[in-house]
């Protein structure tokens, strides 16, 4: 008797969406089955990983994890450059770890035109991360998508509370383009 595998039936599709812009713009999304349940559905495109860059030099990392980019930590732009030149990044993730009002506190502003240094540094999509705390982020990321705009950036975190604020400075600034359903 042959072994029959059990299927979950799954109705659903996941938006297929292009991140980025130009030759190395990346496309996520399109699965049509439970993530890696790959015999009961499609998954068009492989999951990606992006290589984390920080807005500020890493004050707490083991000497092993600094090693591979001794000499650009002090840069973000030359970060991420030497992330996607020497590595092969196919994505760049900046962290906004500054803007962390219990940290550093950097201003809005200030970080904007870091975010501004890195899009323009490299060539592959860019994914913006905030610190999590709901009024910082909202402030910061609206001027990241007034400084960036045109730019097909990913920004985050955004949830409950900050979507409205930042989606509407996004979409305004043409940081995303609006999705429409299938």
């Amino acid at each position: 008797m042959a072994f029959e595998i059990p299927k979950t039936a799954y109705s659903g599709k996941i938006k297929e969406i292009k991140l980025g812009s130009g030759d190395k713009a990346v496309t996520v999304g399109g699965e049509t089955s439970y993530p890696f349940q790959l015999f009961e559905g499609e998954m068009p495109h492989l999951p990606r990983i992006a290589m984390e860059v920080w807005d500020m030099p890493p004050q707490e990392w083991a000497p092993a994890a600094l090693e591979p980019f001794k000499g650009v930590t002090d840069d973000p732009a030359s970060w991420a450059k030497k992330c996607v030149a020497d590595y092969g990044a196919e994505m760049i993730c900046l962290q906004l770890v500054s803007t962390d009002p219990n940290g550093l506190d950097r201003g809005a502003d200030e970080a904007a035109e870091v975010v501004k240094k890195v899009a323009d540094a490299v060539d592959v999509p860019l994914i913006v991360w905030g610190t999590a705390n709901h009024d910082k982020d909202t402030e910061v990321l609206r001027k990241v998508t007034e400084v960036c705009q045109g730019r097909n950036l990913i920004i985050g975190p955004v949830e409950e509370g900050d979507h409205k604020k930042i989606g509407a400075a996004a979409l305004s600034y043409m940081i995303v383009k609006h999705l429409q359903p299938n």
